[in-house]
């Protein structure tokens, strides 16, 4: 924690308030106005009022206690959260508003408007910047050749896309001189510390603005209401009040019912993908080409990594390919439910996976999959630009070199199975592999494996029976 400045020998008192007067005031704000026992919107603290009598008192904020902002970078989607939050920065921090939107795939409409419904808001300007191709490229392939999957279900569609929206806000922060960043993410989700752990590492001199972590509005009911009085134009009631995040790789869906893990999802919800049953009644197969652990082509046709996923994902959807229900322990510490669409990203992860079956021999497999665990926790946890991660992607990449080659694919309502996979690298051998012998291996010779792969069992067996 840093040096908080002291105030000795203080006799400011009014009004029941009291300056700070022990030396080591035990919080995070600077020294402020505070009044022991009562509660404060936005923060609290341990104060010791003396070196014999510590108390449990809690900060009131005052007027000028926030931080001096000048100029702030907004995360904005145009939804709900952001739409509220664009007028409540101006109206608390008194400071100009930039509005950034990061075009990662979430789709046409959801970007038709938003310049006008951000200055609207009070937003001097909007930013938009295309990341789709720098988006599936460098944060989505990453993880893909890694392996990487969340408590076994979760293919961290939103995990991926935080980083790269961060490393954005910090450049347009740069580009227009803004001394904060902002985001409306909750206090109880996991992307709060996955914008501002990038923050930390890109521009560490950023100050961070949290809204939620400040203002009076306890949910998304309350935000609605205040939308309302404001006349702030938000796509959502209190009929419809999913919470969704949407890019190229996915689109997740939680609150509502959703919050509670005995509800079925409602059919209705769904937007990337038809339901399994009403999927077409005969498979489609496609040819998924390789290279070094990342597709490039369909059924022959070299894409653009995000004009590739875009196209899986048509298909897929097509299928009911990706849907996804599952309760995942967030990384504050409570669990929580979401359902994720994934049609591209699905049928992108088999492909990967039974090439490498071709490619990476039985140890080498068995490292991956370890270090896939841990590489995936660390891009859950917001830990893109750790050093660690960075440090295991080029682990990823030597040991990817050869899962080059083909792998088709058969989709069928909501189904992904493998019909057949070549590499020129393929540690495969027919004339090995065969039931027939070979010049290669001796069948008579796994006698002897045997007998030394198993010794220590057998010398345990005849302890334990005393021969």
């Amino acid at each position: 924690m840093a040096a908080v400045p002291s105030i000795s020998n203080s006799r400011l008192i009014s009004n029941g308030l009291a300056l700070h007067q022990e030396k080591r005031v035990c919080c995070l704000k600077k020294p402020h106005l505070l009044q022991v026992g009562k509660t404060s919107s936005l923060f609290s603290g341990r104060v010791c009022m003396s070196q014999s009598s510590p108390q449990i008192a809690t900060p009131k904020a005052v007027a000028n206690d926030k931080e001096k902002v000048n100029k702030v970078v907004l995360a904005y989607s145009g939804g709900l959260d952001t739409s509220v939050i664009v007028r409540w920065i101006r109206e608390n921090y008194g400071c100009e508003v930039v509005c950034f939107t990061a075009d990662v795939g979430q789709g046409e409409m959801e970007l038709e408007g938003l310049e006008k419904k951000a200055k609207g808001s009070g937003a001097s300007q909007l930013v938009v910047k295309d990341l789709k191709e720098e988006f599936v490229k460098d944060f989505i392939f990453p993880c893909l050749r890694a392996g990487a999957i969340y408590e076994r279900k979760y293919l961290l569609g939103t995990s991926m896309a935080r980083p790269v929206i961060a490393k954005a806000m910090v450049d347009v922060a740069r580009e227009v001189g803004a001394d904060a960043v902002a985001h409306g993410c909750t206090g109880k989700g996991n992307d709060q510390v996955r914008f501002e752990l990038a923050f930390f590492a890109l521009n560490p001199e950023l100050k961070v603005v949290a809204p939620w972590r400040e203002w009076d509005i306890t949910g998304r009911e309350d935000a609605i209401e205040y939308a309302k009085k404001y006349d702030i134009p938000v796509p959502v009631t209190k009929k419809s009040i999913y919470s969704r995040d949407r890019n190229l790789w996915h689109l997740s869906h939680e609150g509502d019912i959703l919050e509670d893990p005995g509800n079925e999802p409602e059919e209705g919800m769904y937007m990337m993908s038809v339901n399994p049953v009403d999927a077409p009644n005969q498979p489609e197969y496609l040819d998924i080409g390789i290279v070094k652990g990342v597709p490039v082509s369909i059924n022959g046709k070299e894409l653009s990594p995000a004009s590739l996923l875009a196209e899986l994902n048509t298909i897929g959807g097509k299928h009911g390919i990706g849907r996804i229900d599952m309760v995942e322990n967030r990384l504050v510490g409570m669990k929580s439910r979401g359902v994720y669409e994934t049609p591209g990203g699905t049928i992108m992860w088999h492909a990967a996976r039974e090439l490498e079956s071709l490619t990476l021999d039985r140890e080498t497999m068995q490292v991956k999959d370890m270090f896939a665990l841990k590489y995936a926790e660390l891009v859950y946890a917001g830990r893109w630009f750790d050093p660690l991660r960075e440090s295991m992607d080029a682990f990823m990449n030597k040991i990817t070199e050869k899962t080059t080659g083909s792998v088709r694919l058969k989709l069928y309502k909501g189904s992904v199975t493998v019909a057949s996979r070549t590499s020129p690298y393929s540690l495969y051998r027919e004339d090995i592999s065969s039931f027939e012998n070979g010049q290669i291996y001796n069948q008579g010779d796994a006698e002897g494996f045997i007998r030394l792969y198993g010794l220590p069992t057998r010398v345990r067996a005849m302890l334990e029976k005393g021969i």
